[in-house]
């Protein structure tokens, strides 16, 4: 199981998602949509519903770790962003790389969406800065991915911006929000990187 936890930063703290959290992700959802071409944000309470009960129930397979995004500043939920597909790998007895029996070796983080009067301020980046510093230095893993439809253009140079490299693209990897065969453009930083990273992501916060 992925250890349930909360973190925070000056301008967002990442709580741990609920269905309490339902009815604000629905109100932060009903924005202007404009951004969410490549992006699943649930449009209604019945489909938000449907997502939150998902992400819970991947956390309690202890795969995932789904948490709601808040705004520091306004005290409002400002969207949601996970950890996924954490894995945990079976080490030979004794192997000097084996960082703890308990902690996951690699995750992902995804499945963000933002409310559009969040978007370009500092809390994408901050949110980021929290996980990655979590998954480094916490649970010591030695691989963070995010992946992201190949088209979208921006948040691939989002993420890049995070200190990621691209390992490549995944072709025809699963099926697109528009319904078309998506190509996922698949990016990675690991743990020998974090310091370097770790001090770019903090001085663009400054």
């Amino acid at each position: 199981m992925l250890d349930s936890v909360t973190l925070e930063g000056r301008h967002v703290r990442l709580e741990p998602l609920s269905v309490d959290h339902i009815p604000d992700l629905v109100q932060a959802a009903s924005q202007s949509r404009d951004t969410y071409g490549f992006t699943y944000v649930p449009a209604d309470a019945d489909a938000m519903c449907l997502y939150v009960e998902t992400a819970l129930a991947g956390r309690d397979a202890g795969t995932m770790l789904p948490f709601a995004t808040i705004d520091c500043e306004t005290g409002r939920v400002a969207g949601s962003t996970r950890f996924h597909h954490a894995e945990f790998w079976d080490w030979p007895a004794g192997n000097p790389h084996q960082r703890g029996k308990h902690l996951p070796d690699t995750v992902y983080i995804g499945t963000t969406w933002l409310a559009a009067d969040a978007q370009r301020t500092g809390i994408n980046t901050e949110a980021k800065l929290l996980m990655l510093t979590h998954a480094f230095e916490t649970w010591l893993v030695h691989r963070v991915r995010i992946q992201a439809d190949s088209r979208n253009e921006r948040s691939c140079r989002a993420i890049l911006r995070l200190g990621m490299h691209l390992d490549g693209v995944i072709r025809a990897d699963k099926v697109a929000l528009d319904g078309a065969i998506r190509d996922s453009s698949t990016f990675s930083i690991l743990d020998s990187e974090w310091p370097e990273a770790k001090t770019q992501l903090t001085a663009r916060l400054r």
